[in-house]
């Protein structure tokens, strides 16, 4: 027979019980929520993202207006509240005949309240970023930084270039369909193997109030291979001979022989280009929603084909790595087509670069715990 001493450690155990249960799980969502919700919140920014990506190139393909909404601010806010009840009765008597018998009775009560309330900003991109982001174009400096960094310096300006030192890249876009000049696959296939030759580089120097770019050709050991091609592109782009510095500019044709004339494109008209490549529904296209897909050259260059190939159907497909819903049709990259899918994402790369003057505000992640 228990004492009534016992009786009331016991109760005192069962009050701390949920105390102890109430701290822990204080403690998951206090500094365990950091790991659990960054990451979360890193996914889930990252996925619409893309989708957003995804889906103004779509609209361009169908002439419908882009709209880019930025998250300003993650906000998270918990709330936990818990309550608890515990109401006993101990007693004990005499029974005649029988042994010390203890009257006992216990009622338990707990309530818990747990809120959640994110707090997310959007800012519509529009007014003056709207045209640093989308309408001016990218830097020339911008895009041999990233070949400095490795990126394949044939992808990025088969992609955001228009014309080097006035020859003109191929166009898809509407009113604006033009094939490659002769020599400009051929200048992208040579500089990549002087890119891979480590032939290239980027140099910034200082000269009075401006910051001048420039770009040298030349290396200590040169295999035939290499050396032939940079003298084709000295060639090809009208370089001169003995040149080992070349000024970098942005125009569509260089003032003298010592210069490379870039003319880049917007991301929005990198967005464009790829806009016209889209399957879109053949009714789609009969019925004037969207205009016609622009024809490939199948006994052209393989440069010639889509950078990125976007499909279309009307059910959602099941391994996508990038989908949106649209005009009640789906468009979709597809998860094993890894071309596309660097070449998409690289394009979200770019939208970082395409600012000049002001540093891209990542979105900021804040989540009191209390």
């Amino acid at each position: 027979m228990r004492s009534f001493d016992d009786l009331r450690k016991i109760a005192g155990l069962l009050l701390l019980l949920p105390t102890l249960a109430l701290l822990s799980a204080c403690a998951s969502i206090g500094a365990g929520s950091v790991t659990r919700d960054r990451l979360d919140y890193a996914e889930a920014l990252a996925s619409s993202w893309k989708e957003q990506m995804l889906l103004n190139v779509v609209k361009l393909r169908y002439a419908d207006t882009p709209m880019f909404l930025e998250v300003s601010s993650v906000i998270g806010s918990y709330q936990l509240q818990s309550q608890v009840n515990l109401i006993g009765t101990l007693s004990s008597g005499l029974t005649p005949n029988l042994p010390d018998t203890w009257g006992r009775g216990a009622t338990l009560g707990a309530t818990t309240l747990y809120t959640d309330r994110p707090t997310i900003s959007y800012t519509p991109l529009q007014g003056d970023k709207f045209t640093r982001s989308l309408l001016r174009p990218i830097q020339p400096t911008a895009l041999f930084q990233l070949v400095q960094a490795g990126y394949p310096v044939d992808l990025i300006f088969q992609l955001t270039t228009r014309a080097i030192n006035g020859i003109y890249n191929r166009s898809s876009r509407p009113m604006w369909t033009r094939r490659a000049d002769p020599e400009f696959y051929p200048i992208l296939d040579a500089l990549r193997r002087i890119q891979l030759s480590e032939a290239i580089g980027l140099r910034l120097e200082r000269r009075g109030p401006d910051e001048v770019s420039l770009i040298t050709l030349r290396g200590s050991k040169l295999t035939p291979t290499v050396a032939e091609d940079i003298r084709r592109l000295r060639v090809a782009l009208g370089i001169q001979p003995e040149a080992s510095e070349l000024a970098l500019t942005f125009a569509a044709v260089p003032r003298d022989s010592r210069e490379l004339a870039m003319l880049t494109r917007s991301i929005l008209e990198v967005l464009i280009e790829l806009g016209a490549g889209v399957e879109v529904p053949p009714k789609d296209i009969e019925e004037g929603r969207s205009a016609a897909t622009p024809p490939l050259d199948t006994e052209g260059a393989p440069r010639d084909q889509p950078l990125v190939t976007i499909h279309s159907g009307s059910n959602l497909p099941t391994d996508a790595f990038v989908a949106v819903r649209y005009q009640h049709h789906w468009f979709w990259i597809e998860n094993r087509d890894f071309r596309s899918k660097s070449i998409f994402s690289f394009l979200l790369l770019l939208t970082s670069l395409a600012e000049t003057g002001v540093a891209p505000q990542a979105p900021v992640l804040t989540v009191p715990a209390n």
